[in-house]
């Protein structure tokens, strides 16, 4: 590694007014959190900072905000036909005792209506019946992605004014009524004065504004032991869960983060919450079916269903969001149709084994496990894109209807520029396989669209970077594929995971239940080299005799930030030959002294200065949109009128209304490694000020660092702390249940 690539010169930025962060009361509908690590926050902690939800309207065409309201409504819908087919709560693992079997018998009997929800903790258990078949729920209708829905028609203008009434009485933001008038629907007024805490479900509200607010409106009656409070903190916990990866929460840290928040009787509390409907319940045996017991860390013995009668397997009982509970099963069962079906017969053995012959290395791997398997896991660098990519053109040639989707469009453009292949195109051409979004696909805005039935109209999906599926994303692509259809998951495992519940790829991973191709290919020259020794845990130094890496130490972050700019505006372009359009900063978090938000403020004074007239942009600005949460539209600011912001999002033409600008467009110059993911640039610069370290863990530096294809620079001010993270942080725990969904459907293999 070197040092900076010039000697510094003098930089004409201004000051950025880098104070500290405050908390500060609920946010408006549509605003974002400023002081969000890129890193969700633990379930049950802090709340994690909520993206709102921004609209993209595009003339002509079905907007993102549309085409994302769409795959909502459908999978509300199908959530909603498998409720009805589920006559029963889900059941697995083996037998139950103590406070698990008192809480699952608590809720099969509420679900029954044999007792009522105040008497049902410590009931004998209901005898067990066997689990019942996995039903495949009916895939939506094609018409449903390819008419453009219309969008859903706001609160009355009247609910929303006896909302703002209310939150006016109990001390709330009145800009919040809009978001807690759709929340609420119909009667939301009568409903948030019965009950005050479900301001909580609004984005941003913490559970001690809450409590003032219903402190506010009950006077006396509001108490801590309140049940509407007990259930009100349950769900907002769980949701906080999601937003830090989980998918469900073990039952004792839930009852223990609930005391930690004030909740007087945690199992009360979560006894009512699953008697309400708000969440349900599940057990998962602790132990992996063998013939011979295990202990558990707490010293009980387990058998497995073949031991002797009377012996008891330990369980763990979860507790879930309906909404992530059945997409987690639907996303089992659709994988499991996949593995257990016979893939359709596309080309004899000769012909696929020919296009093997002619591949190299581990392309021939996997396209001989594509020919025989119904879903097939590729890992590997960003060298290894090359050998999905062989697939998809030997497929093609094959016959095949061959489509790549990426989770964002920064992973289709790169793949597509990988093909060969303009991304987006509405069908393939002769020639090549396309790249679409995952969104695009399943909306039918890009790709293939849909057949008679419903499926996705093709043979063979490979999906590139795979990490960023969180489990409705992953649901909805497994139950939209054909019979017979072939479906590659292909990914760098040690980048950062989905932003959205679930560790989809990690858990078929860990679960063995299909056949994994590890590519051979190594990232080349010294950039590869130090991505792949961090993904190993050692940050080694590297000979980068073409200043590939360079290291620029900073006292503070003001230093940071006045170095980044002189890094991106002038050192790299003169030293490197990158321009600075071409260069992306990265950072751990929105807020702080050097986050995006002080980054972008500084770059856009000496890369771009101007007035910002419209809403803090000018012509020419480098944005980020974000139309809902979790995805990632990066872009320039075109021009501005009566009708809102004009972007250019991946040479598409969006359109975001001037009332939702502040909450939906960043500048972009700086990103967060999360926003970047999906994306290369010629050069990075990936800035670590002091007040970073606690953002600091393998996968993010992995993720951060691996961004740049050419050069990268660390604006480094954490010390010791980089290779700490690098060599003792990994990434964060998230419970999930995929793996033992799987088991019981899927044989695993060797």
């Amino acid at each position: 590694m070197s040092t900076e690539p010039e000697p510094a010169t003098e930089d004409t930025t201004p000051a950025v007014d880098t104070g500290p962060e405050t908390p500060g009361t609920a946010e408006t509908a549509g605003a974002a959190s400023d002081a969000r690590s890129d890193e969700p926050a633990e379930g049950g902690g802090e709340a994690a900072a909520q993206v709102s939800e921004g609209g993209a309207e595009a003339a002509a065409q079905v907007s993102e905000v549309e085409a994302e309201l769409a795959a909502q409504r459908i999978e509300r819908e199908r959530i909603e036909r498998r409720k009805a087919e589920k006559q029963g709560p889900i059941e697995a693992g083996g037998k139950l005792s103590g406070s698990a079997a008192d809480l699952l018998a608590a809720v099969r009997a509420v679900e029954s209506g044999a007792k009522p929800a105040a008497t049902v903790f410590g009931a004998p258990e209901p005898a067990r019946r066997p689990a019942p078949e996995p039903a495949r729920p009916p895939r939506p209708a094609p018409a449903e992605h390819s008419a453009a829905p219309a969008g859903p028609a706001g609160p009355a203008p009247e609910a929303v004014q006896g909302v703002r009434r209310v939150l006016a009485e109990g001390g709330a933001p009145e800009g919040l009524a809009p978001q807690t008038a759709a929340l609420l629907g119909e009667g939301a007024e009568e409903a948030l004065r019965a009950d005050p805490w479900l301001l909580l479900r609004v984005g941003g509200v913490r559970p001690e504004q809450a409590d003032g607010f219903a402190r506010a409106l009950l006077g006396a009656a509001c108490g801590p032991d309140d049940e509407r409070r007990g259930r009100a903190v349950t769900v907002w916990l769980l949701e906080q869960a999601a937003l830090a990866g989980h998918t469900a929460l073990e039952l004792p840290r839930l009852t223990a983060t609930l005391a930690q928040r004030g909740v007087p009787d945690p199992g009360a509390a979560v006894q009512s919450t699953l008697a309400e409907g708000e969440a349900l319940a599940f057990q998962d045996a602790l132990e992996e079916t063998g013939a011979r017991p295990e202990r558990t860390a707490s010293g009980a013995e387990g058998t497995d269903e073949g031991g002797e009668e009377g012996e008891e397997r330990p369980v763990r009982v979860l507790i879930g969001l309906e909404r992530y509970a059945l997409a987690e099963e639907s996303l089992a069962d659709g994988l499991a149709r996949l593995v257990n079906s016979a893939p359709k017969q596309d080309g004899s053995a000769a012909d696929w084994e020919q296009v093997a012959a002619s591949a190299q290395g581990s392309a021939a791997e996997l396209i001989r496990a594509v020919a025989g398997h119904g879903l097939v896991l590729h890992t590997g660098g960003e060298a290894s894109l090359a050998e999905p990519a062989a697939l998809l053109r030997a497929a093609h040639a094959l016959g095949l209807r061959a489509w790549a989707a990426a989770p964002g469009p920064l992973g289709r453009d790169r793949f597509a520029a990988l093909l060969g292949a303009a991304p987006a195109e509405p069908s393939p051409g002769p020639e090549a396989p396309a790249a679409v979004t995952v969104t695009g696909l399943l909306t039918g805005v890009e790709g293939p669209g849909r057949d008679a039935d419903g499926a996705l109209d093709l043979d063979l999906l490979v999906v590139v970077d795979a990490p960023q599926l969180d489990v409705e994303a992953g649901a909805l692509l497994a139950e939209s594929l054909p019979d017979g259809a072939r479906l590659v998951l292909a990914g760098d495992p040690a980048v950062l995971w989905s932003v959205g519940p679930g560790r989809v790829f990690a858990d078929l991973l860990a679960a063995r239940v299909c056949p994994q191709i590890a590519s051979r290919r190594p990232d080349p020259g010294p950039l590869g080299e130090l991505v792949s020794g961090i993904g190993i845990g050692e940050l080694s130094q590297v000979e980068a005799p073409g200043k590939e890496v360079v290291i620029v130490p900073v006292r503070d972050a003001g230093e940071a930030v006045h170095r980044t700019v002189q890094l991106v505006a002038d050192s790299v372009p003169r030293a490197i030959g990158v321009p600075a359009e071409e260069t992306q900063v990265i950072t751990p978090g929105h807020g702080g002294a050097a986050g995006t938000r002080a980054l972008n403020a500084a770059l856009k004074e000496r890369l771009n200065p101007g007035p910002g007239r419209f809403g803090g942009f000018d012509p020419g600005d480098r944005v980020v949109h974000t139309p809902a949460p979790g995805r990632v539209l990066p872009g320039r600011v075109v021009t501005a009128d009566a009708d809102g912001l004009h972007l250019s999002c991946a040479g598409e033409t969006v359109i975001v209304p001037r009332d939702r600008v502040e909450g939906s467009v960043r500048h972009g110059w700086a990103l967060t490694a999360h926003q970047a993911l999906g994306g290369r640039w010629p050069a990075a610069v990936v800035v670590l000020p002091g007040d970073a370290v606690q953002a600091l863990s393998r996968p993010w530096i992995y993720t951060a660092f691996g961004r740049a294809a050419r050069h990268l620079s660390v604006v480094h001010g954490v010390e010791q702390a980089l290779p700490r993270a690098v060599a003792e942080i990994p990434a964060k725990p998230r419970t999930t249940r995929l793996p033992r969904l799987l088991t019981p459907q899927i044989p695993t293999t060797d």
